[in-house]
């Protein structure tokens, strides 16, 4: 029989009581879900479950949490977590955490917390995060006390702990994709059904995944979960909308597709390099110092640039590092289907930003044909006018988000923006493309029109991949080239930077613009004897 006063000190020892981590590392493998499960009056709220379980123990001699084939047969006190979809299994099978319990307190833990959030409208993310936890630890008191007095079988304190920490994670954190995610040399996660799962590390290995549900069904719940906590841009994803796409806490990108697919599909790029500049990727061997220097005059000049390549190649890293050399106190603003840039994360960097995410909308239409409560790319362009702006940002361009780059160069020079090509001159037709998809107003002549007349460099990244061979991944700029109207309004296209030997870019042909970066530092002998001064 287990000792009452260690069943109740037991529990002092759960995340839910302990100190916050010292951040030296050494905390447990859910990342931060240590830091979310401390807070104010954490004190009080131990002491208060302590001597709650001090006296159930005194009276019974059991441990604090019900566990196995005793649990499943309590009378209705737990039913609750059965009719939420929980199984009342072991908490620990083999040491691994049971996902139906805490998918079961999670529920129960999230309906509260929604129900108490219609009474504390404006609440920041850490009272959130306050108000959350205080409701795990009150879900958690009740029942170890109901099963205290019930005389129910304990569970150990690591499975105390693993419990906790889990719930919190399902509710705060990404749950059973915690750990993926908090894993720094992670690069991507593909998911094709809640067993299929594929991890893509940055030296370009791709090994197997651990499941991330029970089942396909609790996949698309935990998208769909994950979907309504964004805060006050919530995502749609249901069968009416089965796409989803959405920034996760960490700065992730998270893109998932259901019910159009014969099993939930999701990826997770995970952005690595954040706050870097322009000198740690010539560190990094992605350009020669030549280039990097031009580029980064190229900026400060207010040239607008488009970066392309393949998926993973760089780009917004690219545009990150570029924009991360402006004055921090130059007026800027980004404009993004969901936030990838994070330039309004780096306050140090940026002291004057403006950061803009579009909004889907729900599934229904109003009486203009639009999403209700739908907040597009153009919306946000046509905002930002009155926002004293010196420059705009307009994230990736996949489609008819062209028109909103547009809009943002013709606004204010120096603009940025990525798109996918295999090749700088590819861009331009991908470009044009991307601009007839949005409709037939749209002409192939008015897009080469405004490519040549707004965009000045096009900027390509490859990405080369060796890891099947035994060898890495590598990502480089190949190719740099100028746009200036040409004949008919098409773009005329210079070789600023070309491919050299090894694929590298290697200086070319001067624009006819260089006296514009002279004046803003750029050393054109640079662009000589294969960019040496």
């Amino acid at each position: 029989m287990a000792d009452p006063t260690n069943a109740a000190a037991s529990l002092e020892n759960l995340p839910l009581f302990a100190e916050p981590d010292n951040g030296n590392g050494n905390g447990d493998e859910w990342g931060d879900t240590h830091h979310s499960l401390s807070g104010p009056g954490q004190t009080d709220l131990r002491r208060s479950l302590q001597a709650r379980l001090a006296s159930a123990s005194a009276q019974r001699g059991r441990g604090p949490l019900p566990s196995g084939a005793h649990a499943r047969r309590a009378d209705d006190d737990l039913t609750a977590l059965e009719r939420s979809g929980g199984i009342l299994r072991p908490t620990s099978r083999g040491g691994e955490v049971d996902w139906g319990l805490v998918r079961a307190y999670r529920e129960q833990a999230a309906d509260q917390l929604a129900h108490a959030l219609r009474s504390r409208e404006g609440l920041d993310d850490a009272g959130r995060r306050e108000l959350g936890r205080s409701i795990v630890v009150e879900l958690l008191a009740d029942h170890a006390e109901r099963a205290l007095t019930k005389g129910l079988p304990i569970i150990t304190p690591d499975e105390q702990i693993q419990l906790a920490e889990a719930i919190m994670a399902a509710l705060f954190g990404l749950g059973r994709l915690q750990p993926l995610v908090d894993d720094p040399g992670i690069e991507n996660i593909e998911i094709n059904g809640h067993d299929n799962v594929h991890l893509i590390y940055d030296d370009g290995r791709i090994v197997d995944g651990p499941p991330v549900a029970d089942s396909d069904e609790e996949l698309i719940e935990t998208l769909s979960f994950l979907a309504t906590r964004t805060g006050t841009n919530e995502r749609p994803f249901s069968p009416s909308n089965p796409r989803l796409h959405l920034r996760l806490r960490d700065g992730s990108r998270l893109a998932a597709t259901a019910w159009i697919t014969p099993r939930p599909v999701a990826v997770i790029r995970k952005h690595r390099l954040t706050d870097i500049g322009i000198k740690e990727l010539v560190d990094l061997d992605m350009l020669s110092p030549a280039a990097a220097a031009f580029l980064a005059t190229a900026v400060q000049a207010r040239k607008s640039l488009v970066v392309s390549g393949a998926q993973g190649a760089g780009k917004t890293t690219l545009v990150r590092a570029l924009t991360n050399e402006l004055d921090p106190m130059e007026r800027i603003g980004t404009i993004e289907t969901e936030y990838e840039l994070h330039l309004h994360d780096m306050p140090e960097r940026h002291k004057r930003i403006v950061a803009w995410e579009a909004r889907p909308g729900s599934g229904e239409r109003g009486p203009d044909g639009r999403a209700v409560g739908e907040i597009t790319l153009d919306d946000l362009v046509f905002d930002s006018l009155r926002m004293n702006l010196s420059r705009l940002i307009v994230g990736e361009v996949r489609g008819r988000e062209v028109l909103p780059m547009f809009k943002a160069m013709q606004s204010g020079a120096g603009s940025l923006s990525t798109t996918h090509a295999h090749s700088a001159r590819a861009a331009i037709e991908r470009l044009v493309t991307c601009a007839m998809e949005a409709g037939q107003h749209v002409t192939e002549s008015f897009a080469y029109r405004q490519i040549a007349e707004h965009i000045d460099l096009i900027v390509q990244i490859e990405l080369v991949d060796n890891s099947h061979s035994g060898g890495k991944r590598s990502r480089y700029i190949s190719e740099i080239i100028a746009i200036e109207p040409g004949e008919h309004g098409l773009p005329a296209v210079t070789d600023v930077f070309q491919p050299g030997p090894d694929g590298h870019a290697v200086p070319g042909t001067p624009p006819i613009w260089l006296g514009d970066l002279e004046r803003v530092g750029f050393n054109p002998r640079l662009l000589d004897h294969g960019g040496v001064p």
